[in-house]
């Protein structure tokens, strides 16, 4: 079994420090971390009350539902593309 080089980067994620270990190139998982903090602070500036769980967790959420939704585009597209080729 071969084994794909990982890369790691060391990020900083709402003012804490996080090792990254994956197969994308630093710039990616930069610019990944990048956004993870940019909701953080968005999603905090409309609930100052937030502890950094709940906070995580919401910014997760979030994450994971622009993910369906794109999903939702994207496989609708390849349907339409489908049936234009038939």
């Amino acid at each position: 079994m071969s084994q794909s080089k990982k890369t790691r980067t060391t990020v900083d994620i709402y003012g804490k420090n996080y090792t990254l270990i994956g197969e994308e190139n630093v710039h990616h998982m930069r610019m990944v971390a990048s956004m993870v903090d940019e909701k953080m602070r968005e999603i905090y500036q409309s609930n100052k009350s937030l502890d950094t769980t709940r906070l995580s967790v919401l910014t997760a959420v979030n994450a994971v539902n622009d993910y369906v939704k794109l999903k939702e585009d994207y496989d609708a597209l390849l349907k339409k593309l489908e049936q234009k080729e038939d």
